[in-house]
């Protein structure tokens, strides 16, 4: 479930969206008329929740995959998309029957970014808060329904059961995660650190072991660009009234572009 990027000469990290779609369509646009021979592609989590369009979201995100692929010497392992709290969340919402406190788990759901998701599928909220209450038949019903309503956009199912965890650079110069990372613990026994945060790394005062610098997506204050001795947050606020960002790190691991939308 992790990434590697291999024989690259500079990638292109995508701030969270969180359903801005025609922000990211921009972004997209303006990555494609700079990219060069070698660059890479990681999408930092939180495609879905809180902005006005998750579904066509996730149809950009699908289509530059097949793009990106589509050139001349570019390969599956060229272009990496990363779980966010938001799909994590979205991945317990299928399950919700199975959660002690079902109620409790999808009001936080819904504060949470959960109602703009449910609506992109044309799902109300109501239902599901009906479900809760009715009993585990009825919210094994509601969430096979909502499985329905994904598939019924081409793909979607697919995108989402296909997320990486993490991406890394093969010369260990870059580490791509979505919210955090625990430098005390391999990066294969992670888990939920990856996507709910810990410390903040930008605090560190020396390198992650095994790389040389982490560029993270979510950031709870939206900072934008923030760069910290070994860590850079990227996260320009996309869903909460910000921008979207993304940013382009050279072999050095320095950020040498940026965009905005």
């Amino acid at each position: 479930m992790f990434a590697t990027l291999r024989q690259w000469r500079r990638v292109w990290a995508v701030a969270p969206i969180h359903g801005e779609a025609e922000k990211l369509g921009r972004i997209l646009d303006g990555i494609a008329q700079r990219l060069e021979a070698g660059d890479k592609l990681v999408f930092l989590g939180n495609y879905l929740g809180y902005g006005p369009d998750v579904g066509g979201t996730l149809d950009r995100l699908l289509a530059v995959r097949r793009g990106f692929l589509s050139q001349p010497n570019h390969f599956l392992g060229d272009i990496a998309l990363l779980r966010g709290w938001q799909e994590e969340m979205w991945h317990k919402l299928l399950q919700i029957q199975f959660a002690a406190d079902p109620r409790a788990v999808l009001a936080w759901m819904l504060e949470h970014g959960l109602a703009a998701t449910l609506a992109s599928y044309g799902i109300e909220a109501r239902q599901a808060e009906a479900a809760t209450r009715e009993g585990v038949m009825a919210m094994t019903r509601w969430t096979a329904a909502l499985r329905a309503a994904i598939d019924a956009r081409p793909g979607h199912r697919a995108l989402l059961g296909s997320l990486k965890h993490a991406a890394a650079t093969d010369n260990g110069k870059l580490l791509f995660v979505h919210a955090g990372f625990d430098p005390g613990k391999p990066l294969e026994l992670q888990g939920d650190v990856l996507w709910w945060g810990g410390a903040d790394i930008l605090d560190r005062a020396e390198p992650i072991p095994g790389f040389e610098r982490i560029v993270r997506g979510f950031d709870r204050h939206h900072g934008g660009l923030t760069r910290g001795p070994y860590a850079v947050s990227l996260d320009g606020g996309a869903g909460f009234g910000g921008p979207l960002l993304a940013a382009c790190f050279d072999r050095d691991g320095l950020a040498v572009e940026t965009l905005t939308a």
